[in-house]
């Protein structure tokens, strides 16, 4: 019965979805203006079905009904309650009913909350939400029903990937999902505002805090992910450039550059078709990533193995609402005014070059991501890797990263250079003493990690002097929010190069009693003991890690064996100095009887997910302020309608 609810309910929403789309169409004409009063409610509702919709597929997990199929593919009546929980959307059907209820749930807020925009541009946005909803429903229910009953119900599911039990499946999807459906709302406002030709500091206000809320989920999930991947295949890399991986740092990417100029578009009144077209690139860029993950075109860790039908449906959606967006673009770009101008030197100017460089990192991981596949197609196979994407992404990483340096400091429209030198040489001179002292002292580690030790010097200074002068009490969230953020890629880039650079890996067969030297810690196998867990069992190695002259630490690396599904899992041990991360990970027994254990001293590299947390503090600081800006905002407007409202009685 839960399932068959949940089923109505998704049916429901699809249809209030056409209505609302049908309705903000005919509302946009004379004729049907008395259509307009419905949107709203239809749009709310529509969020509340799925939603409903979506807790009955959790109720179906967390009672293991396994009468549905989706519930006897990947869920096991002995798995913890996080991981039932977690199954829910740590498969294919499963996430993309959470997609759509994320979405769905958005454009209700919007309909609810949003009282910037003018009443036309607005309905043109609920309609674009409401077409881009629809297609989606359509995939669900056409597809990919999660609801989809057995004849004959197992007596236990399949279970889930060993990989994917992990605590990370319930943090990891969700937040990149989350951001995801963020950028689908600019899309949305961005089609709005073309429709209606009302692009402008209003659309762009409106638009911000949900690119700018997008952006801080996509961080978290990103970094998340990373770590995830980390500890979990037991590889010992941070970002591997898998396809997958790139699906999700290409929307990133263009969602930064989206950041910068609707910022910009909102304060000054800049950047106006710029604006439209990255809400445009964001959201084409996750659809993009949905096709590859979900295609069935790639093998991946990350990846849902589905048919190839399934792909040809996103791939078809891409299509037309990227193809139809562009089409929209290119008929109303003549209606985009160009905006206020500004010179050279100031930071419009800066922004812009970053928003560049931004486009062009994005542009040599799209083209590195889908070559390999371009090429297979023709029966050859390539592996384009870190050899491509490291240096030839620098090029245009190492000038942004230089202009994140000065940009903060300049004034908006125009200023002059002579006024930021001497900080912005401050800042410079250390970066180079930094570099230079890296060389020195630290030989063969690569031109691109000493670079990149040395620029987190300098940017890491920087980030902090646009609260030069300043009250600091009365500082205005957003620029803390810069500040920090801007602070978060110095300590991320620093890490990033020091594993780079300084990394130390030892690969070593040992029997109980052994040592091995790994940089500053000396490690020894004392035992080998067999342990059992909730659903699974592990050989778990006990190894002693002494640091110096400091009391020893005790680590447990495991190899765990699944029984449903079948499956091995490497459970890594770590040990986090404030300078450092010993890693250790525990091999087969060989032949001798003496076991491969692989260790792993990396330096400095915990700062690159601190680094990613403070990049999405910043970001949820700067959501905070401007939510506060926009609040006051409307508390005053309201006050003075009211007063004059009273004065005209």
């Amino acid at each position: 019965m839960i399932a068959e609810l949940g089923l109505a309910l998704l049916w429901m929403a699809a249809a209030l979805a056409a209505l609302q789309l049908i309705a903000g169409v005919l509302a946009l004409r004379p004729q049907g203006a008395q259509l307009a009063g419905i949107i709203r409610p239809v749009a709310v509702m529509q969020g509340v079905l799925v939603l409903v919709s979506f807790m009955a597929l959790i109720d179906l997990f967390l009672t293991t009904d396994l009468s549905v199929k989706l519930v006897a593919e990947n869920s096991h009546s002995a798995k913890p309650f996080i991981f039932k929980l977690a199954g829910t959307w740590g498969n294919h059907e499963g996430s993309m009913l959470l997609w759509v209820t994320i979405m769905s749930v958005a454009g209700g807020f919007v309909a609810l909350i949003e009282k910037r925009l003018r009443e036309d541009t607005l309905i043109a946005t609920l309609a674009g939400q409401a077409f881009v909803s629809l297609g989606f429903y359509a995939f669900l229910l056409l597809a990919s029903n999660p609801f989809a009953r057995l004849a004959e119900p197992p007596a236990d599911g399949n279970g889930l990937n060993p990989l994917l039990q992990d605590i990370g499946l319930a943090f990891h999807p969700p937040t990149l999902y989350v951001g995801y459906v963020g950028l689908s709302i600019a899309f949305s406002f961005a089609i709005g505002a073309l429709v209606t030709r009302d692009v402008g500091p209003a659309f762009a206000r409106a638009m911000r805090p949900w690119v700018l809320g997008a952006w801080v989920f996509l961080t978290l999930g990103i970094t998340a992910g990373s770590y995830w991947a980390y500890y979990t295949l037991g590889w010992g890399g941070w970002w591997f450039w898998d396809p997958v991986e790139n699906a999700s740092l290409m929307p990133w990417l263009a969602a930064t550059a989206l950041l910068h100029s609707v910022s910009v578009l909102a304060s000054r009144n800049a950047l106006r078709a710029w604006t439209v077209m990255l809400g445009v690139v964001a959201f084409s860029m996750s659809m993009v990533g949905t096709f590859l993950v979900r295609s069935g075109i790639l093998t991946s860790v990350h990846a849902f193995a589905v048919d190839p039908t399934r792909g040809g449906f996103i791939l078809a959606l891409l299509a037309i609402y990227i193809g139809g967006a562009l089409l929209l673009f290119g008929l109303r770009a003549s209606t985009v005014t160009e905006g206020a101008r500004f010179s050279f030197v100031s930071r419009e100017a800066a922004l812009v070059f970053n928003n560049v460089m931004l486009c062009g990192v994005l542009g040599i991981v799209l083209l590195g991501t889908l070559y390999p596949l371009l090429t297979e197609a023709f029966g050859v196979k390539v592996s384009v890797g870190p050899p491509y994407f490291n240096p030839v992404s620098a090029i245009f990483v190492l000038p942004m990263l230089a202009v994140l340096m000065v940009g903060p400091l300049l004034r908006w429209r125009q200023d002059k250079a002579g006024r930021v030198s001497a900080p912005v040489a401050v800042c410079a001179l250390l970066a180079v003493l930094v570099f230079a002292g890296v060389e020195a002292f630290a030989k063969g580690i690569g031109i691109l990690p000493a670079l990149g030790i040395g620029i987190a010097a300098g940017l890491g200074v920087a980030s902090w002097l646009p609260l030069r002068g300043r009250n600091l009490a009365r500082t205005p969230l957003p620029i803390w929010g810069m500040v920090i953020a801007h602070f978060g890629v110095a300590v991320a880039l620093f890490g990033m190069a020091s594993e780079s650079a300084f990394s130390t890996e030892r690969l070593a067969a040992m029997n109980p009693g052994d040592s091995q030297q790994v940089g500053p810690y000396t490690v020894t196998l004392t035992g080998m003991a067999p342990v059992a867990g909730p659903n699974w069992t592990a050989l778990e190695a006990t190894v002693e890690a002494r640091y110096g002259g400091a009391a020893p630490t005790i680590l447990h690396p495991q190899a765990r064996t699944f029984a449903s599904p079948p499956g091995n899992r490497t459970e890594s041990a770590l040990k986090t100095r404030w300078n450092g991360q010993l890693y250790a990970v525990l091999g087969e027994e060989g032949e001798d009887g003496r076991w491969q254990m692989r260790f792993w001293w990396k330096p400095f590299v915990p700062m690159i997910w601190y680094g990613g947390a403070l990049i999405a503090l910043g970001g949820l600081l700067a959501l905070l302020g401007r939510v506060a800006a926009d609040v006051r905002r409307l508390i005053a407007t309201d006050k003075i309608a009211y007063r004059r409202h009273r004065q005209g009685r």
